[in-house]
């Protein structure tokens, strides 16, 4: 029994049954969908595609949901940059203002 997995990442390229079939003959163990990219229907349709690969090759594939945490960006600030000290307060806005200092 081999120990260690091949996780593929399902992408637009490998979401057919012929490829993910391919893919599982090949050797992968693991198909991995990435959920900060999609939608919800769009990830089920992956998931019952899997399913049904994994029953008609009776080959134990796992699914793995990569679900992505919250996420800041800052854009610009007024000066290029800043440094905070300890103790600074710094507040994040959904505005679309550059930001400074305070």
């Amino acid at each position: 029994m081999r120990k260690t997995k091949i996780v593929c990442t399902l992408g637009p390229a490998c979401s057919d049954e012929k490829t993910l079939t391919a893919m599982c003959r090949a050797g992968m163990n693991v198909a991995r969908l990435n959920f900060s990219h999609g939608t919800h229907k769009q990830h089920l349709e992956k998931i019952n595609l899997i399913k049904y690969v994994r029953e008609k090759l009776k080959m134990p594939i796992a699914i793995l949901l990569d679900t992505k945490g919250p996420e800041y960006r800052i854009k610009t600030f007024q000066d290029g940059k800043i440094f905070l000290q300890p103790g600074d307060t710094f507040t994040f806005t959904t505005g679309e203002a550059a930001g400074d200092n305070r």
